[in-house]
């Protein structure tokens, strides 16, 4: 249900075409919900049938110009419902993790390398939230709307940091582990930690 909240977002900012959309969602709000491209025009399609957006009149009749949406009223208090409803936190669910809980049974092979490569992309991902960080949120920029959007962005670095830091304490774990695969003999099974 958050997709069509997303694209109300977007459209509420700056009224915009799919591709617009679609570039804007790849570039800022994708980093947060992401969605593929026949996602996003399948939710225009819905929401314009809805009654929460229309389509702008084009300035000048031409074949195939892209049709830019804006929000209408009834759109506006569906996002304003929407972001006032509670809303309980989303049980994490990370393959990753996962695949840790079955290495403990089956061994590590290859795991430690994946690991390295996920401390990688969450680095440049950090680097990435950084910069953002420092070129849209100068010292002094406090107006309202700045400050939730940092929010969202505070977010992003706060979980790659958090991310950076486990997994270099994953791999400083992986470098005291004994290098001898599992015993083939069972086992008393571990205490169940899942909560």
């Amino acid at each position: 249900m958050s997709l069509p909240h997303a694209i109300l977002t977007a459209l509420l900012e700056k009224p915009s075409s799919g591709l617009e959309l679609t570039r804007r969602f790849d570039k800022s709000i994708g980093y947060f919900w992401s969605a593929t491209h026949q996602q996003i025009y399948r939710e225009l399609g819905r929401l314009e049938g809805e009654g929460h957006i229309r389509a702008l009149p084009a300035e000048q009749p031409a074949r195939g110009q892209k049709k830019r949406y804006e929000v209408l009223p009834a759109g506006r208090a569906e996002l304003a419902r929407w972001t006032a409803a509670a809303q309980d936190p989303k049980p994490q669910r990370d393959v990753l993790l996962l695949r840790l809980r079955a290495a403990a049974v089956v061994g590590t092979e290859g795991l430690e390398a994946d690991l390295r490569r996920h401390l990688e992309l969450h680095r440049r991902q950090l680097s990435e939230y950084e910069e953002i960080e420092r070129r849209d949120f100068p010292p002094g920029r406090d107006a309202p709307q700045d400050r939730l959007r940092h929010l969202v962005l505070r977010a992003g670095i706060d979980l790659e940091t958090f991310w950076t830091r486990w997994l270099t304490h994953a791999l400083e774990e992986f470098a005291e582990l004994p290098g001898a695969a599992p015993e083939a003999q069972p086992r008393e099974p571990a205490p169940d930690t899942s909560g």
